[in-house]
């Protein structure tokens, strides 16, 4: 059984069994109230799936605040149970989703671009073309920003289509993590993935007085 979190858009906490049944999927919208929601929405999780051996945390990328909320909240319930802690780039569970929901269809994904709003007149966006043996999505390029006005014509010169994504899915990040771990891969480290600095910084050393 496998936890999945993730607030690199809004909140979300879920659960699946090993074989990618889906036990429980917990989603807030809210692009701020991570802090406020993440314990009620994993309270509610545990008490469908109290006994998870995983916990999948969605690595990002976004913005600075509301991923460490989720990070850091998977990472100390990992810590508090004992379990490990399985890091997965939430662009990955965005294109998992969108190639199984294409597979049920009978629809032709072909290449295309996971882009997510990163705020400031810019776009976060990570290409994709496929599934590979292992289930994965096949991640062409690593996640990267690109200014708003200038997306399209990189992912046009890509030969790539445009995927906007407005929430990710929990259950795809546990469900990405459990096929990694089958196939003894790992998807990403164990930095955040904030694509930029935060703005607050250290203060500097107080000045010596002479």
């Amino acid at each position: 059984m496998i936890l999945g979190i993730d607030t690199s858009l809004g909140t979300a906490v879920a659960a699946i069994s090993r074989d990618g049944e889906v036990l429980v999927d917990e989603h807030s919208s809210n692009p701020l109230g991570h802090a406020e929601v993440i314990g009620d929405l994993l309270r509610r999780a545990s008490a469908v799936a109290p006994a998870p051996t995983h916990v999948a945390i969605g690595m990002g990328p976004g913005p600075f605040t509301g991923l460490r909320v989720g990070i850091a909240t998977a990472r100390v319930y990992a810590l508090g149970r004992g379990i490990p802690a399985v890091p997965v780039p939430s662009h990955d569970g965005v294109a998992l989703g969108v190639l199984l929901t294409d597979a049920l269809t009978g629809t032709d994904t072909g290449r295309f671009a996971v882009v997510t709003d990163a705020r400031r007149k810019e776009f976060a966006f990570s290409i994709y073309d496929g599934l590979d043996d292992d289930g994965l999505p096949v991640r062409v390029t690593d996640a990267a920003l690109s200014p708003r006005d200038e997306l399209d014509e990189r992912l046009a010169a890509a030969g790539a289509r445009r995927y906007d994504a407005t929430a990710v899915s929990a259950a795809m990040i546990a469900l990405a993590a459990a096929r990694a771990l089958d196939a003894g891969r790992t998807l990403a480290d164990g930095e955040p993935l904030y694509l930029r600095s935060p703005d607050v910084v250290a203060a500097h050393a107080p000045k010596r007085v002479s």
